[in-house]
């Protein structure tokens, strides 16, 4: 028997926690958390025991599907391929590059080949149809950021490791481990806080595994966020607790938000956030009042119908309150492959525009390229020029994840054309005419591109393949550039090494046409030349393209060697904390020998525990790409927006009426992990949890079934009767319902619970962002009644 050890980052969540595999005989057969990793630091969720099953899963396909009649049967690439350009050819041709649409999944953010290929093929195609799983989720928080920033991923990220006082809002980062917060180990940082006397809060209807480690759980009603956030504004201004710094000095509409806040006083909106008004301004002077604080707000705060000012207020009190850009508060990252706020002249920018376009249908707008998920069954049904009537879909399951989900379930079974890149059939992928996988998550090479953007520390980490692909498969950026050769009409059997050298020296003509660049006045063909590894191989793929942004990152050095580290201690020790970098003499001296040499892909090669590059640092006014140079802390989209929020509060409250929100599992993400028999076991998870006071009233028990209707569908789960959220308040998880005939997900298919998004609703809406509402949704509830089932 061989054995081996093999290290890499896990790609199955938000936390980019380091794995630690034992390989027997060419089979992952254990895995450990990285007690080296310089991020993790041995720290392992549930998720990452899994994926070695997710590598093993019968169900997980290994060969292309193509539509024979009304059966998927499995095929060669070229004939996938091939099938693949017959269908989509006439279509573009004919109807024109609209009448095919793209949809990007989830998981498309986990995979570097997708990360990085899948926006290569939507330009390729140059359809104005493209969405994805952003307006399913964060897109309000691109909006936000982006009008106050420049950019839509200068995302400030809370200082977990030092700051004082932390108010979390609509976030269970202890089941999600982060999210637009990469934190590995959240408990242990947050418990961190409390353990050096800071404080730690949690607005959220439910007591949520997070809202239980808190210093206090405020429970709000659901949506109920802008008003409690404005309302903090309100007081921040009236009690003259503002204090902005060092910021005021290049912070635009400190007046402008003072005048339209002032509607929103505590004592007015506490009825309709559900928070009295006296702990509303308790919150505002105990976050004033803290040395250091951060405000973190995540999928509550956006999926719902005022998701962009609710992701605009979290900022702006962290401006007003002087905690943006300083340490133990919320910074922008410095990530090793660079990030927008990190290239180009400093300190200004174009900005972020939005609304460039807008949905044929409804008119919904266009936000980072994409349109509203919400609107493509409608591009999908509704006849006439510009209609939808072939799809890719991208690691997306959007049968399961989009609201209203039964109509556009029915939609998908209706296209001309359906190409799914997936692993799985699912839900989705059951209605396709071809269905290509990529290789398991253990078969390629991995670097968290998105996600080092979002992380509370700035490290990297490279993770070679750690075992080999199946003979005749292709890697994902392998199957997306073929797809790219049959959308620009070079076929199904385009020269994908040809496209993949255009891709490359593309972004190098960019680096070299720019003036900050390190390259900057080089030749594109001398730098794709360099971009080599040990051994003087060139690059391809994601790791041609990775090395190429880590050369021109914050941390690079252009086309120079770049940094050697040491050669690898012998033996483990303890895990280390995470500490300041001040505090971490290991830290400070590779930092001095990546600034004296720069970083490359080879260093991160050769460091299989990563490189740790330090804390959050400041970075304004310098990171700012706003046109004036300025934070934009009112923006006229976002304040004009305020009246509609204003409206709210004339609204009656109907102490009796109930709302659905969603919630998360530590064993779950999204709809994707489901056919695991190690994250599938124990207590159902799909359940329809409520408060024992409304039971009692709709005269419900633990454990019976219960129908919950909307106005766009109606659902049966077991109820869950629990003080663990409010009263008016119930909670189905999303992404279930694993039901759906011509799926293959055998593990899934036993316990395939709800799907809630029956219940969601797609005419509703944030308008500034075109985000799905998927929270705060009117439902009722009642006991389920069944036909009695016959004897044997």
């Amino acid at each position: 028997m061989t054995q081996r050890t093999a290290y890499r980052t896990c790609p199955l969540c938000e936390a980019t926690c380091g794995l630690e595999l034992t390989v027997e005989d060419g089979r992952a057969t254990k895995v450990r958390g990285d007690r080296r990793d310089v991020f993790s630091h041995g720290f392992l969720c549930p998720k990452g025991v899994a994926i070695t099953e997710l590598h093993d899963d019968p169900d997980r396909l290994r060969h292309p599907l193509v539509r024979r009649g009304d059966r998927l049967v499995e095929c060669t690439w070229d004939e996938a391929f091939a099938e693949v350009d017959r269908l989509l050819a006439p279509i573009l041709e004919e109807h024109g590059r609209d009448a095919c649409g793209i949809y990007l999944g989830n998981p498309v953010a986990h995979a570097p080949g997708a990360t990085i290929y899948a926006p290569v093929l939507a330009k390729a195609l140059r359809s104005r149809n493209v969405f994805s799983a952003s307006t399913l989720d964060q897109m309000p928080k691109h909006v936000s950021v982006g009008a106050m920033f420049g950019t839509a991923l200068s995302i400030p990220i809370p200082d977990l490791d030092r700051t004082e006082h932390l108010l979390v809002l609509g976030a269970n980062p202890l089941a999600s481990n982060g999210s637009l917060m990469t934190a590995p180990n959240a408990r242990g940082r947050l418990r961190a806080i409390r353990a050096r006397g800071g404080r730690v809060v949690v607005v959220d209807p439910r007591r949520t595994r997070t809202a239980e480690e808190a210093d206090e759980h405020v429970r709000i009603r659901p949506g109920g966020d802008a008003l409690l956030l404005a309302a903090m504004v309100h007081v921040l201004f009236e009690e003259g607790l503002t204090r902005p710094g060092r910021l005021a000095a290049f912070t635009d509409g400190l007046a402008a938000l003072e005048d339209a806040t002032r509607p929103f006083s505590p004592e007015r909106v506490a009825e309709h956030c559900g928070v009295p008004a006296a702990d509303v301004r308790r919150l505002a002077r105990e976050l004033a009042a803290a040395p250091t604080a951060a405000v973190y707000g995540r999928i509550g705060t956006c999926t719902v119908p005022f998701g962009t000012v609710t992701s605009w207020l979290v900022d702006a009190l962290n401006v007003l309150t002087g905690n943006l850009d300083r340490p133990g508060g919320a910074l922008l990252t410095t990530p090793a492959t660079g990030a927008a706020h990190t290239r180009g002249e400093p300190g200004r920018g174009s900005g972020m525009r939005t609304g460039r376009w807008h949905s044929r249908v409804r008119g919904l707008p266009e936000a980072m390229g994409e349109l509203p998920t919400s609107t493509l069954a409608d591009e999908i049904e509704t006849p006439g020029e510009g209609q939808v009537r072939a799809l890719i879909t991208v690691a997306g399951n959007p049968a399961r994840s989009a609201p209203d989900s039964d109509r556009l379930d029915a939609a998908l079974s209706g296209l001309d054309a359906l190409i799914c890149v997936d692993i799985y059939r699912n839900e989705t992928t059951r209605h396709a005419h071809v269905v290509l996988p990529p290789p398991s998550v253990l078969q390629r090479a991995h670097y968290d591109v998105v996600f080092t953007r979002l992380a509370v520390r700035n490290v990297a980490n490279w993770s070679p393949a750690v075992l080999p692909m199946d003979e005749d498969a292709l890697d994902e950026w392998e199957i997306l550039l073929r797809l790219v050769g049959v959308v620009t009409g070079q076929g199904p059997r385009a020269d994908v090494a040809a496209i993949d050298r255009f891709v490359a020296l593309e972004a190098a003509r960019r680096e070299a046409a720019t003036p900050t660049s390190p390259v900057a006045g080089r030749e594109p063909e001398e730098i794709v030349a360099a971009l080599v590894d040990a051994a003087g191989t060139p690059r391809v793929g994601p790791a041609r393209l990775i090395d190429l942004m880590l050369r021109t990152g914050p941390y690079g050095h252009g086309l120079a060697d770049g940094y050697v580290p040491p050669p690898e201690p012998a033996g483990v020790g303890p895990a280390p904390s995470p500490r300041a970098a001040t505090e971490r003499p290991d830290v400070d001296t590779t930092l001095a020998a990546i600034r004296d040499h720069g970083l490359t892909l080879a260093a991160l090669e050769a460091s299989p525990h990563g490189v740790d590059l330090g804390p959050l640092r400041p970075s304004m006014p310098d990171a700012l790409r706003t046109p004036t140079g300025a934070i934009q802390l009112a923006p006229e989209a976002f304040l004009a927006d305020l009246p509609r929020l204003e409206a709210t509060l004339g609204e009656p409250v109907d102490p009796e009426a109930l709302v659905l929100v969603g919630r998360r599992h530590l064993r779950s993400n999204n709809s994707w992990m489901h056919n695991l028999p190690l994250l599938t076991g124990g207590p159902a998870p799909c359940t329809l949890q409520l408060h024992p006071d409304d039971a009692a009233r709709l005269g419900v028990t633990d454990g019976q079934t219960v129908s919950i209707a909307s106005r766009a569908g109606e659902v049966e789960a077991p109820a869950e009767v629990t003080d663990a959220i409010r009263p008016g308040v119930v909670s189905l998880p999303h992404g279930w319902g694993h039901d759906a005939d011509g799926a293959r997900l055998a593990v899934a298919g036993l316990r395939p619970g709800t799907n809630s998004n029956v219940l969601t609703d797609d005419a509703q809406v944030d308008p500034l962002s075109g985000t799905a509402v998927l929270n705060g949704i009117p439902v009722t509830v009642r006991a389920a009644t069944r036909e009695p089932v016959p004897a044997d």
